[in-house]
């Protein structure tokens, strides 16, 4: 790579249950890549089950990068995610490989393909506070009401449970006049990389069973005792980490008394609903190209097919050592 090159990323986005953690190591392997995590939520350690986090033995010797590397109690944020891939993706490319980002976290993954750049609008400690008590009192449905009628866009993007960004995007506005949207609106969007980026889609009936069918998996590997474990350590649901899917519900079920089979109903319903906003997330992404995977069984035909995406986007130059 000459001093005028961009560095070279790759990155593959999709729904939860959409099929990318399987192409992902195939691509890897043949590529010779190492992959970063672009999900908000497998940084976190003893969240296993219910994030759906790659094994090692999944792995398949592919090297994987912010996995693991927080405590439940120990926050993360977009800044952090887009601070620790400027130092990753130029470590990568000296040893020689092509940084993948993989993932379904929208705006940390597209924050980092086109650096954005966001506005530090400060803090407003006893605002956030008064937030959060409404909250507390109204119901997070409420609060997300108030950030609909001042940010309507946000509103959509973000989940009635994600209080402390529905708070975040209603402190910008209490700040600034302006809205969080505008803001991600108004970046530039010019990569500092030579981007491929691959999108996964497939019906949507057909991924809702996939959803399903993914969540009763996570119950069959026990993840009511992974959270009963977590809870147990003193992690709270107040916690960021805790409020996730999957982590949530069950806190519901284990300290509220919801029975879990109405916890599991929750808990299918919001993960469809989720997998829906990442799609329209990254529907309004440019570069994407779209891979239609069926219904995941021709998965030689999805592989080759990424093949060709990639081998469009990149030079030939791009050595596919293959480890096989």
């Amino acid at each position: 790579m000459t001093q005028t090159q961009k560095p070279r990323l790759l990155v593959l986005v999709g729904p939860t249950a959409v099929g990318k953690t399987k192409l992902s190591i195939e691509l890897a392997k043949s590529l010779s890549c190492e992959i970063i995590s672009g999900d908000s939520m497998q940084v976190y350690q003893e969240m296993d089950i219910g994030t759906a986090k790659i094994n090692q033995a999944e792995m398949g010797g592919v090297p994987h990068h912010l996995i693991d590397v927080l405590r439940p109690d120990e926050p993360f944020s977009v800044a952090m995610f887009q601070e620790w891939c400027r130092e990753l993706i130029p470590e990568i490319t000296t040893r020689g490989h092509l940084p993948f980002i993989v993932g379904g976290t929208g705006l940390y993954v597209e924050s980092v393909c086109y650096e954005f750049q966001f506005t530090d609008a400060g803090a407003d400690e006893a605002f956030r506070t008064s937030q959060q008590a409404y909250a507390d009192e109204q119901g997070a449905e409420a609060l997300h009401a108030r950030l609909a009628a001042v940010d309507p866009k946000s509103a959509t993007r973000l989940h009635p449970n994600d209080v402390r960004r529905v708070i975040r995007a209603l402190e910008i506005h209490h700040l600034t006049g302006g809205t969080l949207s505008s803001q991600l609106e108004g970046q530039n969007k010019q990569s500092p990389y030579e981007l491929c980026i691959i999108g996964l889609t497939m019906d949507r009936q057909m991924l809702y069973n996939r959803i399903e069918q993914r969540i009763d998996e996570m119950l069959r590997l026990g993840l009511v005792h992974e959270v009963r474990g977590l809870l147990a350590k003193g992690y709270t649901r107040e916690l960021i980490s805790m409020q996730g899917l999957g982590y949530k519900e069950i806190i519901e079920h284990l300290e509220d008394g919801l029975p879990l089979e109405l916890a599991v109903e929750k808990l299918k319903r919001d993960t469809r609903r989720f997998a829906k906003r990442q799609l329209s997330w990254f529907r309004h992404m440019k570069d994407i190209a779209w891979i239609d995977v069926g219904d995941g069984e021709n998965f030689s035909g999805i592989l080759a097919e990424a093949h060709a995406i990639i081998a469009g986007k990149f030079p030939a130059d791009l050595e596919y050592n293959s480890k096989h």
